[in-house]
């Protein structure tokens, strides 16, 4: 019996010993990793505009980028930009990003749910970039938190919610090039401040209580009448 109880006491330390160091694990992992906020299939459009003295392939006038894959351990993604020149060309590249070794890609995308005062690692400009500010904004049609940051080169602001820019002003030494969402598949539209499905079930719902209760005292009446 003796024997019996050691062994089961041995094997509860055990087991809380092993649930630590999973505790441990799991808790470097989620620090460790930068915040992704993008899922497979996202995509926002924008309209651009520049001037100066344009590079090739930044002479465009809309450009569209989407999330084309995740990393199972989400500690990166890609994300496809196809751009349209004002010639009719078409341009594409696969952008990669890794959050926790700074490839943030001029910003485009950065880590999700940053307020001001937060911070993330741009490793072209080799230092961190600090969150100015935050604001509500309506963009593409729906209400959204957004956030800022400034730097000599370029003025960006983000969906907050998926670090995604929603807005760009990049100012190099020759040209400038300015951006600005136009359509996204990650929100609905918003009428009245609801969201567009919503609304439109609402609206049919009410139309439908509206035709019933007019109905209703239309043969309310008829049979009065009839009698």
């Amino acid at each position: 019996m003796l024997n019996g109880a050691f062994m089961h006491k041995k094997l509860a330390v055990f087991i809380i010993i092993i649930n630590f160091l999973l505790l441990i694990s799991y808790a470097n992992t989620a620090f460790c990793q930068e915040p992704i906020g993008v899922k497979k299939g996202y995509w926002m459009e924008y309209t651009v505009s520049g001037s100066g003295n344009l590079p090739e392939g930044h002479d465009v006038v809309w450009a569209k980028m989407e999330i084309i894959e995740v990393a199972s351990d989400g500690s990166k993604f890609w994300a496809n930009v196809v751009s349209l020149a004002r010639n009719g060309s078409i341009y594409s590249a696969v952008r990669d990003f890794d959050f926790a070794a700074g490839d943030v890609e001029a910003w485009i995308i950065i880590p999700a749910n940053l307020s001001p005062g937060d911070s993330f690692y741009d490793n072209l400009a080799n230092r961190s970039i600090t969150i100015e500010g935050e604001q509500t904004r309506t963009v593409a049609g729906a209400t959204r938190v957004v956030t800022y940051a400034n730097s000599t080169e370029r003025y960006k602001v983000w969906d907050k919610a998926t670090g995604m820019y929603i807005q760009t002003i990049d100012t190099l030494p020759d040209y400038e090039i300015s951006a600005n969402i136009t359509a996204t598949n990650i929100w609905q539209p918003q009428v009245l401040g609801l969201d567009q499905n919503v609304f439109y079930i609402v609206l049919a719902v009410a139309v439908t209580a509206v035709v019933a209760v007019a109905a209703a005292v239309i043969v309310t009446l008829a049979f009065h009448k009839k009698k």
